[in-house]
């Protein structure tokens, strides 16, 4: 049976990619590699993940999804730092959507931090 494409159009299969992260048998080492896992989980409906890989400071109590959202599509339209060895970074994606039958996007530049040594999601920059 071949494998499936991931969730967050990587290139790669869902094995190869998010669902490791998703399952918590590992965790993302890059803050691009964290946003495509959170959009996975979004598609997903995974609430424990997103709580997880969002930072305390700005991390809801709990998420609500639209039964009637089907997401899309995802473009890593840019990133800046969020390796290995850095403590911030930033990733601008596009993410596609419907709900009830139309259509939405979310272009977001979002930042990422380190909180006890991992990638957590803080907030979307906004344009000045």
């Amino acid at each position: 049976m071949p494998s499936e494409a991931c969730w967050c159009q990587s290139g790669k299969t869902k094995d190869q990619c998010c669902a490791p992260f998703l399952s918590t048998q590992s965790y993302p080492q890059t803050c691009e590699a964290l946003m495509r896992s959170r959009y996975s989980a979004f598609v997903n409906e995974n609430e424990a993940y997103l709580l997880k890989s969002w930072a305390a400071s700005t991390r809801p109590n709990t998420l609500n999804f639209d039964p009637d959202c089907r997401w899309l599509g995802l473009k890593v339209k840019s990133f800046e730092n969020g390796g290995p060895n850095d403590h911030e970074g930033t990733v601008h994606f596009l993410a596609r959507y419907k709900v009830a039958g139309k259509a939405h996007r979310i272009d977001e530049n979002s930042y990422f931090v380190r909180e006890h040594g991992k990638w957590v999601y803080l907030k979307a920059l906004m344009d000045d």
